[in-house]
């Protein structure tokens, strides 16, 4: 029998004994549940936890200092705690870059400090350097025809300066029953021809813009913040070794760059530029920390949570992802604490270079349960497994039956309302199950609308059962994720002792079960949805 047909009539018996009529009560006691709310309420310390992760260490670039140290110090912490088989597991990554500081000053027509930020993994500028500005939106490649000729010696406005537009809709948002119930509704896959080439074609025109602007003799670029408000992000990609930019590249912020734009036209506009930013190199690789509650039963597998420890550095990281991180590390100290002995190992993971595509949950899934054949293109190679069109593995590792359950915490500091199941239809019963205990601190719905852009994506399309939490958006979305603003200030306390409540009672029920949640269908690749669309042509 082969692997593939091993998994497939282990994972048909798995959905049969998980029908609603073979549904068990929680298997976490009355007593127990009491007993992990008191220490998660009444003695907890994900709030220390998470003010030493943003305050003390802050902002955590894959691979810089900071991020270094956060390694560090919360393999110390879960080792304090009682936490066994504590470790690090590297991954190859690329280049470290930190911030010693920055400034974007307006000298003519008038002096102005602007708000502004690096863009990560661009150079350094060779001290301070002022010169003209230039203001060249390009969207693609045909437009650099253009500005042949006319950008030596300036700094050049890449983004096109957009009208400001009304802001309708609340910054602070809680959910109401009505929003959660609204997200319970199913949306079935599509999968387009052309997906993948539209990444390749965002990819491929950054690193020639940046060529282009180099060739003609600019000595810098500027772009435009996306979010109003004087907020800015810094994000940038060209981590890998022998990709860096060739230019120091900046982000302002919106109202200060489309005043730069006003004032370019209708006479010179002077900037002072300055940013000493430094690259690692000792170390190009990533580390995922890990660390477990040993279970009484070695065939049973294990059950996992997990979070991403990295961050921007715009800010201190505080809601992305200091917050989850400190969530997965209290619910593990919580339990721990109580000294539990769970049937199946409890596995808690803290992942890195999540910002730049899942990097630390794909190779764990790489190394533990599933390989997919690296692309032939090294182009689309590059572009990392979450922007993959086809994660089909064409290798399932023994591990792959061992996890149980996997849980991501990644949505700021709102309380849980929920979990996405994430088309698992066979697991949703189950969870609901799990968590009604819960339903008195708002957190019982599971809901079918699946969510992306975190840790667990990679590990739910290969089959597996796992999934990330509906929580309060708060200003999440709106204002904090990846901007200057991503401070403790925006968590709520309160919402994160709920969060490591619920996630250790999970936990919990999920290595004690005596039914498994079902895996999903073991996934083949899939049929292009539309077979008649025409790909969009690319943008003016």
């Amino acid at each position: 029998m082969t692997m593939r047909s091993l998994l497939m009539s282990t994972l048909t018996a798995a959905v049969v004994a998980t029908a609603p009529n073979a549904i068990a009560a929680p298997p976490v006691d009355a007593m127990t549940m009491e007993r992990i709310a008191d220490a998660g309420f009444n003695h907890g310390e994900v709030v220390s936890t998470v003010v030493h992760l943003s305050d003390a260490i802050g902002g955590r670039l894959t691979n810089s200092p900071a991020m270094r140290e956060a390694e560090r110090w919360t393999q110390g912490e879960l080792r304090r705690w009682g936490l066994k088989n504590v470790h690090t597991e590297g991954f190859e990554f690329g280049r470290g870059w930190w911030i010693e500081s920055s400034s974007v000053r307006m000298l003519s027509p008038r002096p102005l400090a602007l708000r502004s930020i690096p863009v990560a993994w661009t150079p350094a500028t060779p001290g301070a350097i002022s010169a003209r500005i230039r203001i060249a939106p390009m969207r693609t490649e045909k437009d650099f025809a253009g500005y042949q000729g006319q950008l030596k010696g300036r700094i050049v406005l890449i983004s096109w300066p957009d009208d400001p537009k009304d802001d309708l809709d609340a910054p602070f948002q809680r959910f109401t029953d009505s929003d959660i119930y609204k997200q319970d509704r199913y949306s079935i896959p599509h999968t387009e021809a052309d997906s993948l080439a539209k990444t390749l074609e965002r990819h491929r025109f950054a690193t020639a813009l940046d060529h282009f602007l180099a060739q003609e003799g600019a000595l810098a670029w500027v772009r435009m913040s996306r979010l109003p408000g004087s907020l800015v992000h810094g994000e940038g990609y060209e981590f890998r070794v022998g990709h860096t930019p060739e230019l120091p590249g900046f982000e302002i912020s919106a109202e200060d760059y489309r005043r730069l734009a006003r004032l370019a036209k209708s006479g010179d506009v002077t900037l002072e530029l300055d940013s000493r930013v430094h690259f690692e190199d000792q170390d190009t690789k990533a580390y995922n920390v890990l660390a477990e509650i040993p279970g009484k039963d070695a065939k049973s597998g294990y059950v996992m949570a997990g979070a991403h420890l990295d961050s921007w550095v715009a800010a201190d990281g505080a809601a992305d992802n200091g917050a989850g991180s400190a969530v997965v590390m209290e619910a593990a100290r919580i339990l721990s604490s109580l000294g539990v002995t769970p049937k199946r190992t409890i596995r808690f993971a803290l992942w890195s270079g999540e910002e730049q595509g899942l990097h630390g949950s794909a190779a764990y899934v790489n190394s533990h349960l599933a390989k997919w054949p690296t692309p032939s293109d090294p182009e689309i190679a590059a572009l990392g497994p979450y922007f993959a069109d086809d994660l089909t593995p064409n290798e399932y590792l023994p591990g792959y039956l061992e996890l149980g359950a996997y849980f991501n915490i990644d949505n700021g500091s709102g309380k849980i309302r929920g979990i996405h199941a994430e088309g698992n239809f066979g697991a949703a019963s189950m969870l609901r199950e799990w968590l009604a205990p819960f339903a008195s601190l708002g957190a019982s719905s599971v809901v079918a609308s699946p969510t992306g852009g975190t840790d667990h994506v990679i590990m739910s399309r290969i089959g597996l059962p796992a999934f990330q939490f509906v929580q309060d958006p708060l200003d999440y979305g709106s204002r904090v994720h990846h901007t200057n603003i991503d401070t403790f200030d925006h968590l709520r306390p309160d919402d994160l002792r709920q969060a490591a409540v619920v996630l250790a009672t999970l936990l919990l029920d999920a290595a004690n079960s005596d039914l498994p949640l079902p895996h999903k269908a073991i996934p083949t690749k899939p049929s292009v949805t539309n077979p008649f669309h025409y790909p969009e042509p690319s943008k003016p």
